[in-house]
């Protein structure tokens, strides 16, 4: 029986040699993989969000800075119009402008109209009539484009101007719900919600009821209870639009 040979000093040192260049790999790897850990957590807890604002937080935070932004707004809008006022310019462009600012929802607009309030269901709201399935979490909450299918139809039926909630929509305003919240103009909102609009009540009225989008809500309403309100008023009295009126790009309003 033939011996193998004994590993040359050679082949021994090449694999000892090998071997440190691994450990050292590992070694470096597993140092640069807590250097980053430690530059992302930055202290803190990478098991936990404690640290993170949630996005309801974002938005509740973001909501009072434009409210605050735009009450510093209205306050220059009415130190413009007092020196505009004190400069004794053409009453032809005065009353020109007056007009301008009625059309673009910047004046009060007051006069009949009509008034639709949505609501969410009661939260252990069930089936009201027999043979429909039982709710699910979407079915009980109004959604965006329940809002959006009612300031459609009111603008539809010849409304001068509409107001959702406290807010004055302009032709650059977006409705957006963030999960079961309204995020109007850069402000927060839960239900219930209420939209307003000025004009001719039959055909303010004529446009709701007509309205497909809206047709399937009603079915909700009587089917799991959720809110459904129009009421008609012979004196509504909207405000004008007080934020600002620059449009960043498409479909989005500041």
């Amino acid at each position: 029986m033939s011996i193998p040979p004994e590993p040359t000093p050679t082949r021994r040192s090449g694999t000892r040699i090998v071997g440190r260049v691994l450990t050292c790999a590992v070694f470096a790897l597993a140092g640069l993989l807590f250097y980053i850990s430690a530059q992302t957590a930055r202290g803190t807890d990478l098991r936990t969000d404690n640290s993170l604002l949630s996005l309801g937080d974002v938005i509740r935070q973001r909501s009072a800075q434009n409210q605050q932004a735009q009450s510093q707004l209205a306050d220059l809008q009415a130190r413009a119009q007092d020196l505009t006022e004190q400069q004794g310019s053409n009453p032809a462009d005065v009353a020109r402008l007056d007009g301008l600012r009625v059309g673009a929802a910047l004046e009060p607009l007051q006069g009949g109209g009509l008034s639709v309030t949505l609501n969410d269901a009661p939260p252990n709201a069930t089936a009201r009539i027999p043979g429909v399935p039982e709710p699910g979490v979407n079915d009980l909450v109004i959604h965006q484009q329940d809002i959006q299918a009612v300031v459609n139809a009111l603008w539809r039926g010849g409304a001068e101007g509409v107001q959702v909630m406290d807010q004055r929509l302009i032709s650059t305003s977006a409705v957006r719900c963030v999960g079961n919240t309204l995020l109007l103009q850069g402000r927060v909102y839960s239900p219930p919600y209420v939209v307003k609009a000025v004009g001719k009540t039959d055909a303010l009225r004529s446009a709701v009821e007509s309205d497909p989008t809206i047709r399937t809500y009603l079915k909700y309403v009587q089917a799991y209870g959720l809110g459904w309100k129009v009421q008609e008023s012979g004196d509504l009295t909207l405000p004008g639009y007080s934020g600002t009126t620059e449009l960043r790009s498409a479909g989005q309003q500041q």
